[in-house]
């Protein structure tokens, strides 16, 4: 999702060079149109700690588990708190919106179990989710906050599919309403 976004800014920036020199900088109306839904796979709720003396006594392959939970979960970490760094930066964090269950366990968690238990309980894990409250990453703590007076995420998507037809409808007016030359 990262690399979409910076290419969608990358061309921003290339039909409108003059903000690169505008001594304003970036601000929302130059990214107005961007909005952006992330919705996540679910990740296992962490419960294990480590500490140096359980480390210590784990050998090569002993860290292999835990070092695979942090790449798999650091690269959606990343990317959320950049989005929300730049969204928030640029004064339109109400165009970006992140929807993900970390709280998932056991075979819930996994991707690869297609059967048609795991695939009813992830159907009522969804449907969960989409009642949870909205949230967003509190910069100064790093921390989920949620958005607004309670508003959870199937309110916060069904905001996101209006304003994205609307802008659509008012893209599509002024392709129509542009002279051919």
């Amino acid at each position: 999702m990262l690399v979409a976004v910076s290419q969608v800014i990358k061309q921003q920036f290339s039909r409108k060079q003059k903000l690169l020199r505008s001594k304003d900088g970036l601000n929302s109306e130059d990214y107005g149109p961007f909005l952006v839904i992330s919705i996540g796979t679910g990740a296992p709720k962490q419960t294990e700690q480590y500490n140096a003396k359980i480390a210590s006594k784990w050998g090569a392959l002993g860290w292999l588990n835990p070092l695979i939970v942090v790449f798999t979960q650091a690269s959606g970490d990343m990317t959320d708190l950049h989005m929300s760094v730049f969204s928030q930066a640029v004064q339109s964090e109400e165009n970006y919106l992140r929807i993900q269950d970390d709280t998932l366990s056991g075979d819930e968690s996994l991707v690869d179990i297609a059967t048609q238990e795991n695939m009813v309980k992830l159907r009522e894990i969804g449907e969960n989710l989409l009642a949870k409250p909205a949230s967003r990453i509190n910069l100064e703590t790093g921390c989920f906050e949620p958005i607004g007076d309670g508003v959870t995420n199937a309110e916060a998507l069904k905001e996101f599919a209006k304003r994205l037809s609307k802008k659509r409808r008012e893209e599509a007016a002024r392709i129509i309403e542009k002279p051919l030359i």
